[in-house]
């Protein structure tokens, strides 16, 4: 079963903000573990996580930097700031609210 994107399109930035708390990452490690996490059954597009980090980024909720990396290309990096951390954690709330009335409103009642 294939996760539908219009599911969980609104909640790109907290999915991002989510793989940022664990450690800071780069846009295609990022992705990579996204799919990961859903068997491959959900990726972001590059347009959409790119245009993420630049909201995320312009909110003040993530900062980037270059990486060091001696072998390949460089690599754009981002963290999460307190305010991120923050923005994350009402996010969730959110989403917890929201799963638990999906729940109650979806839910079959015996005839």
């Amino acid at each position: 079963m294939s996760i539908a994107s219009d599911l969980i399109r609104g909640h790109t930035d907290t999915i991002i903000l989510a793989q940022l708390s664990a450690a800071d990452s780069y846009g295609y490690q990022i992705n990579k573990t996204i799919q990961e996490k859903t068997n491959q059954e959900y990726e972001l597009k590059e347009a959409t996580l790119y245009s993420a980090f630049r909201r995320l980024e312009d909110a003040g909720f993530i900062c980037s930097y270059w990486g060091n990396e001696n072998v390949g290309a460089r690599r754009r990096y981002y963290t999460i700031t307190p305010e991120g951390r923050e923005e994350y954690r009402r996010k969730k709330e959110e989403w917890e609210n929201s799963k638990q009335l999906i729940d109650l409103l979806i839910q079959t009642v015996e005839k």
